[in-house]
């Protein structure tokens, strides 16, 4: 036995082939443009949600980081089952 024998196609199958790999080729080019957008840190126009606002991140004081490291370092004592400094 030599192999697979082969298929033979139509011309309207092979046409039909093409058109639907070339359709696959300009959505795969649409989805590429849009990730090229996002690197320029654009977002792509067809997306159609709305832009959502920036969110402020709240700012810490010293003193409110000074708190959490000591309570953090009293949890972990505990843990350990040493006492507080």
């Amino acid at each position: 036995m030599k192999g697979p024998m082969p298929i033979k196609l139509s011309d309207e199958v092979i046409l039909a082939a093409i058109e639907g790999f070339e359709s696959q080729k300009r959505k795969i080019d649409s989805q590429v443009a849009e990730l090229r957008e996002m690197l320029n840190g654009r977002r792509p126009a067809s997306d159609g949600r709305p832009e959502m606002p920036s969110r402020k991140r709240r700012k810490v004081s010293a003193a409110g980081r000074r708190r959490m490291r000591e309570a953090q370092q009293r949890r972990w004592a505990a843990v350990r089952g040493e006492t507080a400094p």
